[in-house]
């Protein structure tokens, strides 16, 4: 079937559209990266605006050879690798059973869930409740907060009610498999692109933890990543080189999970 003049005409503008938004969106990107490995003189004259200017990896060399930066690095992939495993281990024994027809507390939940999503108790509360706990300027600070998100609790329940069929339930009960073996034997195994969409959201949050760590931190060996760039933001070439550092993990990690991701996006608004 030939396409139509308008077509052509609507499948240009759109292609047109989709580089203004492709350039626009790696552009900042580019940028940063130029500006890492530019000349420094050229970095302190600000004339960079796309290419390189010059080429030197300064910046990296002293990266490599700080210490402090590897100690922020370190605390940052922590905070990332806990945060995330204790948010999906939360979330799917949280949401499994919210996911189940015969739980008799499901409405009750689900109506005391809802609350936080349309009502937050705000930074002085969370602050109170933080230090009443004992875990002000501890790792844990950063991690308890963050273990329970509720639209994600509620995007894995609606995964796990329209994708998991019950017949496979029950053959598991059937069979003698109790719930915590069921959840831990089927709906998991089948369960990996909600799976990777939760760790992929949660990774990129953990990872650029900025303002709780400011509240709930005072000790810097503690700190994350971002608050040691946030002190760097005002300085030399070297922050440049820090924000391609803090964002290289991330971009490298993304191509691994990107078919679980697609697929677990596509299910959660087709069938939710």
């Amino acid at each position: 079937m030939r396409q139509t003049t308008g077509g052509k005409i609507a499948d240009i503008i759109i292609l047109f559209i989709l580089t203004v938004a492709g350039f626009f969106t790696l552009y900042p990107f580019i940028y940063v990266f130029s500006m890492s490995v530019s000349d420094p003189a050229e970095v302190m004259k600000m004339t960079i605006k796309f290419f390189p200017k010059g080429f030197s990896l300064k910046s990296y060399e002293l990266i490599l050879e700080n210490p402090n930066i590897w100690r922020y690095y370190y605390n940052t992939i922590w905070y990332t690798v806990v945060g995330v495993l204790a948010n999906i281990v939360v979330t799917v024994t949280f949401a499994y059973p919210l996911s189940r027809k015969e739980f008799c507390l499901k409405k009750p939940l689900m109506v005391f869930m809802s609350i936080p999503m349309f009502f937050s108790g705000g930074m002085i509360p969370s602050f109170l409740v933080i230090s009443k706990l004992g875990l002000y300027n501890t790792r844990w600070a950063l991690i308890l907060p963050g273990a329970m998100s509720i639209w994600v609790a509620v995007m894995a329940r609606v995964y796990f009610q329209t994708t998991i069929p019950d017949a496979v339930v029950e053959a598991a009960k059937i069979d003698g498999c109790n719930d915590l073996r069921i959840l831990g034997r089927i709906v998991v195994p089948l369960s990996k692109p909600i799976l990777a969409v939760i760790g992929l959201y949660n990774a990129v949050s953990f990872w650029n933890l900025y303002l709780n760590a400011v509240i709930y931190i005072s000790d810097a060996k503690l700190q994350p990543l971002q608050v040691y760039l946030q002190r760097t933001m005002y300085g030399n070439q070297m922050k440049y080189s820090i924000i391609v550092f803090s964002i290289l993990p991330i971009i490298c990690v993304y191509p691994l999970l990107q078919k679980y991701f697609v697929k677990g996006v596509m299910v959660g608004s087709l069938k939710g």
